[in-house]
């Protein structure tokens, strides 16, 4: 999932290709920038 925010998919281009509902790609990716300790998706682009 990581990668694919990185890449800069949006939540419903993750959710499709993972086969989740968007709203728990939502919960995910907020765990993953937290955990990260970046504050935006193109933070994690950076790293």
């Amino acid at each position: 999932m990581a990668r694919l925010l990185a890449r800069g998919h949006s939540n419903r281009e993750i959710a499709e290709v993972l086969f989740l509902s968007p709203r728990t790609v939502e919960h995910h990716v907020a765990r993953v920038l937290h955990k990260s300790g970046a504050r935006t998706r193109a933070d994690l682009r950076e790293s």
